[in-house]
This record gives C-alpha cells, sequence and structure tokens, in this order.
C-alpha cells in the first residue's frame, strides 16, 4: 500500500534495463522473488546501470545491490549502496578507464577497494543516523565495468558479498566467482599462534615469591569499558578478465547464483537461450524461469550483463 506522503519509497516489483555499447550488448533485470511478494514485502534489490564520460573513453558501471534480509530498510539501503559507488566511479572514471585500458591491476584493485570502502563506509554512518545497528541498514555490492573503447577488451569486476560471476563460452558455463584467498603470513597471538608448548614457559613465581595459578587457557572476559568489537566485514573481491569472441558475462545475485551452481536444468535452459544468437534474450523472458526439481517453486532474481564480442581476445588470468 503506498504512502502519499512518502511516495519515494515505492520500489518497482521488476526492473530491466538494457543496452547497445560498441560490440558488446547490455542486459539487465532485477525481479521480486515469489516469498517477498507472498508475504507483501518489497524487492530487497537495487539495479543501476550508468555511463561515465562519452564516446570511446567512456566507461559503463552496472551495480547490483542486495539489503539485509528481515530489516525494514533493506531496499533503501541496497538502493543507497549503488548510489554511492555509482558516483564515486563517476567521479574517478578517467583514470578508472586509463587503468583499465593500460592493464594496471594493481592499481585498479587497490583503487576500486578504497572506492568500495568509502561506500559501504556511508551505510554504517547512515545507520547511525538512523538509530540503527550496522547490520540493520547494510547491504551486499557487486558492479562490472566495461570500458566503451572497442579495443579493450578488459572487463573488470569488484564487490563485496555473495554471489556469483559467470561466463557462457563455448556453450559452457564457468564459474569465475574470484575466491577469497586464504589467510597467510606469520602467526599472531589469536590466529595461527603456536602451541603453548612451543612458547618459553611462564615462570611459575613472583619477584616477591609468591606462587602463581595454572593457566587453564579460559579466556579473559571483555572489560564492560572495553567498546564492543566491530563486527566482521565481507572481504573485498575482484576479477579482471579478457572477453573472448561469443562470450556472455553473467553477473548476479545469490537468488540466481545459487541455483545455477546447483540446477542442471536451469544452466541448460539458458545456455540455450544465449547461445548462438546475436545477442542475449530479453531478460524478463530469462529472469523468470523456474526450477521445477526444487520442492518449491523458486523464481531465479538475476541480474544479467550479458555480452557478446565480435573480436578475438585471450583470456587474462586476473
Amino acid at each position: 500500500m503506498a504512502d502519499p506522503d512518502d511516495l519515494d519509497g515505492l520500489v518497482a516489483d521488476t526492473v530491466l534495463d538494457g543496452a547497445r555499447y560498441g560490440t558488446c550488448t547490455l542486459r539487465a533485470a532485477s525481479v521480486r522473488g515469489d516469498s517477498a511478494r507472498y508475504r507483501g514485502e518489497p524487492r530487497r534489490d537495487a539495479l543501476l546501470t550508468a555511463r561515465f564520460g562519452t564516446g570511446d573513453d567512456a566507461l559503463i558501471l552496472v551495480a547490483t545491490a542486495t539489503g539485509a534480509r528481515a530489516t525494514p530498510g533493506a531496499h533503501r539501503a541496497a538502493a543507497d549502496a549503488c548510489a554511492w559507488i555509482a558516483r564515486a566511479v563517476g567521479r574517478s572514471h578517467v583514470r578508472l578507464a586509463q587503468d583499465i585500458r593500460a592493464a594496471r591491476r594493481g592499481d585498479l584493485k587497490s583503487g576500486l577497494h578504497r572506492l568500495t570502502d568509502r561506500s559501504l563506509g556511508k551505510l554504517r554512518a547512515r545507520a547511525a543516523e538512523l538509530g540503527l545497528e550496522p547490520e540493520e541498514y547494510t547491504a551486499t555490492l557487486r558492479c562490472l565495468l566495461l570500458p566503451a573503447d572497442p579495443e579493450c577488451r578488459t572487463r573488470v569486476f569488484f564487490g563485496v558479498g555473495p554471489g556469483g560471476l559467470f561466463r557462457l563460452r563455448g556453450g559452457e558455463w564457468q564459474d569465475i566467482e574470484p575466491r577469497v584467498a586464504d589467510a597467510t603470513g606469520e602467526a599472531v597471538v589469536g590466529f595461527g599462534s603456536p602451541p603453548s608448548e612451543a612458547a618459553p614457559s611462564a615462570p611459575s613465581e613472583t619477584s616477591e615469591g609468591d606462587r602463581l595459578t595454572m593457566d587453564l587457557g579460559i579466556t579473559t572476559p571483555p572489560s564492560p569499558y572495553e567498546p564492543a568489537p566491530a563486527p566482521p566485514r565481507d572481504p573485498f573481491r575482484f576479477r579482471a578478465s579478457v572477453a573472448r569472441p561469443g562470450d556472455t558475462l553473467l553477473l548476479c545475485s545469490g537468488g540466481l547464483a545459487d541455483p545455477l551452481r546447483g540446477e542442471p536444468e536451469l544452466a541448460a535452459h539458458l545456455t540455450r537461450r544465449w547461445t548462438g544468437a546475436a545477442r542475449p534474450a530479453p531478460p524478463r523472458s530469462s529472469a523468470t524461469y523456474r526450477c521445477g526439481s526444487r520442492d518449491t517453486p523458486m523464481t531465479a532474481r538475476p541480474w544479467p550483463f550479458g555480452r557478446r564480442e565480435r573480436r578475438r581476445c585471450e583470456f587474462m588470468d586476473p
């Protein structure tokens, strides 16, 4: 039910977008799931596509975000996350486009990491303004950068939070979601520390001769005067790759990533629709396919980024 005094809070059930940029075709969709429709809840996802710059110097951004489950402002947090990362990328699009052309992977990764942290930091500040806990006003954020220059075939993914990044190549789906690197480095206290027997033995008496009690390994409770530790943050994800002719790149949230990984029927359906055609199928027709092998009908909620390349490129291992 709409509130006449809060029309900015209206959330569309389905959002579709699409365009062609040089040799690339973009198809994007965000669809509310069946369970949210049944409960009368708004779509928690946000979708934003934007082109910054003109001509071959332009840079296209596709941003998707998903608000936290079971929170009343989830859709607003997702929309804020998309808007803030778009503003940050737009202000830096000239440098980003130059780094993509020059294949400066290290500069891209560090720069996009900073922009992402700043954007998500604004969500935490906004939560404080609203009197909410940070986890009550947060969102996952997943983005693609696509240069409009037809001579540059590098595609850059970055973001925070779960989801999927897939590539349809030669009729086969490839899961190219960046994996979170294992922790490495020297052992530190509380994380990979050497066993107690490897450490030098502690003195059994004080300088005054008092005997010390045995260390039972019991963790000292936190002091009530110290601030609570911040909740752990999702790791930053980054991948840069180069397209080949006929590739289709698919960026999505968990609503599509999970069934695509676990339901061969869905993967086969999308392969049939997106293989051998001049361009990917309209997003709405692909976004509402149901996986019949599930116990309950489920509507996939993708944000696909389909693209067809007419020029041959080699894949660059990120």
